[in-house]
């Protein structure tokens, strides 16, 4: 399977929001992304950014409790935290029927899923480096999402207007 990696290094919540606009830019109809990194790392701060920049009006909060949440915007938007869900619990839900459908998944703590989740899908890992600062790696697997890193390593994320 085809496979693409960017890693960008945020300085602050601004590098961050321009990283998440720029993905949500090349987001498709069955982009499944799946979003890790440790408590306070910004996964929530990353999801409202994107949400924004699909079009996804009113507040867009994590799902920790609600397990998922839909949102309209140019892409529906499925974001899912899964942080509380034993795989087997993940698996009742019948997440494939969002995996598989035309809208976008975001994936809060992915990793707990890992089994669950679509072999093609865009895996982005937030690191912790400093107060404000994060090395925030994506990993396209698959064609449409491998593409997503190709496109960010060509354009930079800065190029994409907030």
């Amino acid at each position: 399977m085809e496979k693409s990696s960017y890693t960008a290094a945020s300085g602050g919540p601004e590098d961050t929001e321009r990283l998440a606009a720029a993905v949500a830019d090349l987001a498709f109809p069955g982009c499944i992304i799946g979003l890790d990194g440790d408590l306070g790392a910004g996964k929530t701060a990353f999801s409202q950014s994107f949400a924004r920049r699909l079009g996804v009006r009113g507040v867009v909060s994590s799902p920790t409790f609600t397990i998922i949440k839909e949102y309209a915007g140019r892409l529906p938007l499925y974001h899912m935290d899964v942080y509380r869900l034993s795989p087997e619990e993940a698996d009742e839900l019948g997440l494939e029927e969002y995996f598989y459908g035309e809208g976008v998944c975001l994936v809060e703590w992915s990793t707990l899923i890992r089994d669950l989740m679509p072999a093609e899908c865009l895996r982005i890992a937030i690191e912790t480096t400093g107060p404000q600062e994060r090395s925030i790696t994506l990993t396209g697997y698959g064609e449409a999402h491998a593409e997503i890193c190709r496109s960010l390593t060509e354009n930079g994320a800065s190029n994409h207007e907030s």
